[in-house]
């Protein structure tokens, strides 16, 4: 849905992990693989203050929403994702207006 912006965008079901995988193999993966990590889980926030970036969060705040609010709820804040990408900053908190 928004490999168009972010190529070589994913999920982590598509990437083959079962839904019971713990967050920390995910952590070490998308690590390794360059990715940052799109969540609405405060686990990855743990994480992020924990270990630090890479990789980097994008928190996505009250997702009481579908999947296809939430990317747009990202192609809205797109501009400010690639920014946060070359950043030093390892969190960014997306909120749905």
């Amino acid at each position: 849905m928004l490999d168009d912006l972010f190529p070589g965008s994913s999920q982590v079901m598509l990437l083959g992990f079962p839904g019971e995988t713990p967050d920390e193999v995910i952590w070490d993966v998308a690590k390794e693989r360059d990715y940052a990590i799109v969540t609405a889980d405060t686990d990855f926030v743990r994480l992020s203050a924990q270990f630090g970036a890479p990789p980097k969060v994008i928190r996505l705040e009250r997702m009481d929403y579908s999947t296809a609010i939430a990317a747009t709820l990202i192609r809205s804040h797109a501009v400010a994702i690639a920014q946060f990408e070359i950043s030093k900053k390892k969190l960014l908190v997306l909120r749905r207006s």
